[in-house]
């Protein structure tokens, strides 16, 4: 089992090494604490648990007489913490719930050689020794994958302390459905950062047959691989003068940018409905990008170059076999026969056919509300920040139009998805509606293919049911779509071979 040492020379340093702790913990972590009385474990784990909450001065009673204190609603899910110091029976720890926490949440554990065989296998143990001189040496093994994140915890705390940021508190944000992840960074004095810690996309294994055949799905759908993908993109937002956070420091090969905190403003009210007065100037904000004329190289800061890539033919259609490879399977119960999936492919190869004489630009790829930040105060394209646009690439500008007037994440009537795009089309001073409208369905119905089909994936590949959730909205979007004449032969196909509501 790998391990590695530290020593933390006094009581900052360890409330310090416990927030390095609690931006690497995930649901199904268990930490082990061990070491003689005094040494240190309910420190570190209350400097765990403030950290984990967001909450510097969270009251964290020590577990003693209890057994276990449970918190609930971090990043990750519930936080329990227990200590075995006095356990006498061992039914006691059975009555504990520790197993079952994992299931949602993390699970701190003090004292665990008192319920040894009890209590499942450690993600870490953290072994606690006193020095001479008051300090704590600590020796961590565990699994690979735990110590790996610890790892990547403790070379961001590192990154922050090289930049100028040693005294600056860290807290998770909220996860999303990709492996990268972002932390607030509070200075001690000034407006609180965004860190963005992205260390690279794996390559998948390479696809064995349909599009892509040969290469990883990530490298046919155009996926940003790293960090290089969003400095490139953020600097060509900016120098349109489009509010998108600053970039405050990079270190693109670590994976690691400091941003702007562009605020928590949203588009959508606490009933997550949407504010229609802000998906209009998010729409005007699409129509100022869709005016001008793009670059698309950025030079780095490593000397290489960006190129904003093409939202080309393979691209779009391995993301709309997505319908075909999860979605439809779960709507009929069994997958597509070949002729069924060369009449898919037939299908959508004269609809990307269709977009070769759409009007092209930058797009986002994600525009919808869980990416337009609000800033009450500001004006013109300024009240709309702009963030997650790694994945941008050149394409049909009616499809950024498309994801924000039918938001994976919210309901938009069949009414507010027209007034959307009525007022992003006033907005423009020169559009063939003609053609822009037939853009717009083709793009909106092969976005809402994708996606239904992700959502089916995440809960069947990756454990992740949440998505569900929204898979009826999606199905709603996508039939409003296929009324467009131009997808005519794609609704039928939908009808009979999906069964689908059209």
């Amino acid at each position: 089992m790998a391990s590695l040492q530290l020593r933390l020379s006094d009581e900052a340093a360890t409330i310090r090494f416990g927030e390095t702790l609690a931006m690497a913990l995930r649901a199904g972590d268990m930490v082990w604490l061990r070491g003689d009385l005094g040494a240190g474990k309910t420190a570190l784990a209350r400097a765990t648990i403030r950290a984990a909450s967001g909450d510097d001065h969270l009251e964290v009673p020590s577990p003693t007489f209890t057994l276990v204190q449970t918190y609930s609603d971090l990043p990750f899910g519930t936080l329990a913490h227990a200590d075995l110091y006095r356990i006498a029976d061992p039914s006691e720890v059975e009555e504990l719930g520790l197993e079952d926490t994992l299931a949602y949440g993390a699970v701190l554990v003090e004292w665990p050689d008192r319920a040894e065989g009890l209590i499942g296998q450690p993600s870490l143990k953290i072994d606690i020794a006193v020095e001479t001189d008051d300090a704590r040496t600590l020796t961590i093994s565990g699994d690979t994958a735990a110590l790996e994140r610890l790892e990547r915890s403790l070379g961001i705390r590192a990154f922050l302390d090289g930049i100028g940021h040693a005294e600056s508190r860290r807290s998770v944000l909220d996860a999303d459905a990709s492996a990268r992840s972002y932390e607030r960074i509070h200075p001690e004095d000034a407006d609180a950062l965004i860190l963005m810690n992205d260390p690279g996309r794996p390559d998948g294994a390479p696809l064995n047959s349909g599009t892509g055949a040969g290469r990883p799905y990530s490298a046919t759908a155009r996926l940003a691989e790293g960090c290089a993908e969003f400095y490139g993109v953020g600097e060509l937002l900016s120098d349109a003068g489009l509010a998108a956070p600053a970039i405050l420091s990079a270190d693109l090969t670590s994976g690691l940018i400091l941003l702007e905190d562009l605020g928590r403003g949203v588009i959508i009210d606490a009933d997550r409905q949407p504010i229609s007065e802000r998906y209009l100037a998010a729409a005007e904000t699409l129509a100022a990008m869709h005016e001008r004329e793009w670059l698309r190289d950025v030079s780095l800061p490593d000397g290489a170059t960006y190129h904003l890539p093409p939202y080309d033919r393979d691209a779009m259609m391995i993301e709309v076999e997505l319908l075909s490879d999860w979605f439809l399977p779960r709507q009929r119960g069994n997958g597509m026969n070949e002729q069924e999936r060369e009449d898919f492919t037939v299908i959508w190869d004269a609809l990307i056919a269709e977009l070769s004489e759409a009007e092209h630009s930058l797009i986002l790829r994600d525009y919808h509300s869980p990416n337009i930040i609000w800033r009450d105060g500001e004006s013109g394209t300024d009240r709309i920040g702009i963030i997650d646009f790694q994945d941008a690439l050149w394409g049909p500008s009616a499809y950024d139009v498309a994801s924000l007037a039918q938001d994976a994440r919210v309901d938009l009537s069949p009414e507010l998805e027209q007034v959307i795009i009525e007022h992003y089309c006033a907005a423009r001073s020169t559009l063939d509606r003609t053609a822009f409208d037939k853009a717009y369905a083709i793009m909106a119905a092969q976005r809402a293919s994708k996606i239904v089909g992700i959502f089916v994936r995440l809960d069947e590949r990756d454990g992740k049911p949440a998505y569900l959730a929204h898979l009826p909205r999606m199905e709603d979007y996508l039939a409003r779509s296929l009324q467009h004449p131009v997808l005519a032969d794609y609704r039928v196909f939908l009808r009979d071979v999906a069964n689908f509501k059209v």
